[in-house]
């Protein structure tokens, strides 16, 4: 049911291994999972489930999980039986976009955070990758949440993008919950915004289609008051005494339609408005050839 766990068995299979079935399978949201397998107790995870279980880490083996977490990938290690027996390296494949998305919304003023379950290591190599400087580490599901919260309390307005069901309880704390289409239901269900893609930079293209439709509000209510601030008074009467000027009542009520006529058409040109994220997505796809 896990992102890795599926990634783990799709690898077992393509190299030809019998998959034995597991028995008595418990998970632990953050830290691994523990299951019998041909009457022998096995454990799979990360440090935090080994320390739990009181399980020793071999030199040699933890050595290699930390050249692996250097090079920003997940070390998954494997117990047999109480006993450390090996270590499993997952990296996921950063999108060519995800760096783009991070710079897009830099220029934007927008703080950067990344916020992860993996060790200090993977996930400062990761977002040095993609140009984050802040990262939150070794953060536990159930704690995404609370530290969503406490970027709150500091007085930042919060927007989180996940996809996972460990996610969901942070999406719904933040001000706007970001979930990707591809993601789990509850995820999706949890979220503000659900992008159908699973593209970084469509997070940035609403933002900027959000900002894009409160300047065009703004922009209304200021017509729509020098508007009436304007003709109303003419209407009253204002003029007549200095100038004889009146309006008649059928050109009062074409000023009155003409108001809101200006007002639906700019409204109805955000219809024509692309998102320069989603331009520059399409520019680069073409580049590429894709």
């Amino acid at each position: 049911e896990h992102p890795l766990a599926e990634a783990v068995v799709r690898r077992a299979k393509e190299d030809g291994f019998d998959l034995l079935p597991a028995e008595q399978f418990e998970a632990f949201p953050g830290k691994g999972v523990v299951a019998r397998i041909a009457g022998m107790s096995v454990a799979a995870g990360n440090r935090i489930l080994f320390d739990e279980m009181d399980i020793a880490m071999l030199d040699g083996l933890l050595q290699k999980a930390i050249g692996y977490e250097e090079e920003g990938k997940t070390a998954m290690l494997v117990a047999v039986d109480g006993k450390a027996s090996g270590v499993l390296a997952i990296s996921d494949r950063l999108k060519d976009s995800s760096a783009y998305a991070v710079e897009e919304l830099k220029k934007m003023n927008l703080e950067v955070v990344m916020i992860t379950g993996d060790n200090p290591r993977s996930a400062a190599r990761v977002a040095e990758k993609i140009g984050i400087q802040k990262t939150l580490s070794e953060v536990l599901p159930e704690e995404k949440a609370h530290e969503v919260r406490r970027l709150k309390e500091a007085g930042s307005r919060v927007g989180f993008v996940g996809d996972g069901i460990n996610d969901a309880p942070a999406l719904a704390e933040a001000d706007v919950g970001i979930a990707i289409g591809s993601g789990t239901d509850v995820a999706i269900e949890t979220g503000d915004i659900v992008l159908m893609k699973d593209d970084l930079l469509d997070a940035v293209a609403a933002i900027q289609l959000s900002r894009k439709v409160i300047s065009r509000i703004k922009l209304n209510i200021f017509w729509a008051f020098a508007y009436n601030a304007l003709l109303v008074p003419v209407a009253a009467g204002a003029l007549y005494p200095l100038y004889g000027i009146t309006f008649r009542p059928e050109l009062a009520g074409l000023a009155m339609a003409l108001s809101s006529v200006t007002v639906v058409t700019l409204s109805l040109l955000l219809k024509r408005y692309i998102p320069p994220a989603t331009k520059k997505k399409a520019i680069r796809i073409t580049g590429t050839g894709g």
